[in-house]
């Protein structure tokens, strides 16, 4: 096969998965194992569980910060960075706070779970790279402003 077959075929493929689908699905993806995660920590609304506290002082215990304050930052860090994901609104910083989230679970809480964390890395840096492309509030408030 001829590098220009190759070529043609690669562009055809290509264009089957817009970028935008691919990022909309990266933003949806990992959005929906850190809403997820934080549900598990309250009941209602946003009402902390005793249960999550008492993980953070136990399991998760963090050096350098209060496991009351790391409860309380982590569980709405989990509902508010997910649904700024799935709307594509501040992607790019939202997708920060959970890359950092996700290094401080690898390095502290969960050092063995790496595979797990790289593939949450995975989708959480073309977010970072990209940003939520076309299907994002993002694009619509930056071509609203050009």
């Amino acid at each position: 096969m001829s590098r220009l077959a190759v070529a043609t075929r690669t562009e055809r493929l290509t264009g089957l998965l817009p970028d935008a689908l691919v990022l909309l699905v990266a933003r949806i993806g990992i959005a929906s194992v850190f809403y997820l995660s934080g549900r598990t920590k309250v009941s209602g609304l946003l009402t902390i569980k005793p249960s999550t506290y008492e993980l953070f002082r136990s399991e998760y215990a963090l050096p350098l910060i209060s496991s009351d304050l790391a409860a309380h930052l982590a569980t709405y860090s989990e509902h508010l960075f997910p649904i700024l994901l799935v709307l594509g609104l501040l992607t790019r910083p939202a997708a920060l706070a959970l890359l950092g989230m996700t290094a401080v679970i690898e390095i502290f809480v969960y050092p063995d779970a790496w595979s797990t964390h790289l593939s949450w890395a995975g989708l959480l840096l073309p977010l970072i790279a990209y940003g939520g492309g076309a299907w994002s509030l993002d694009h619509l408030l930056r071509r609203k402003r050009s």
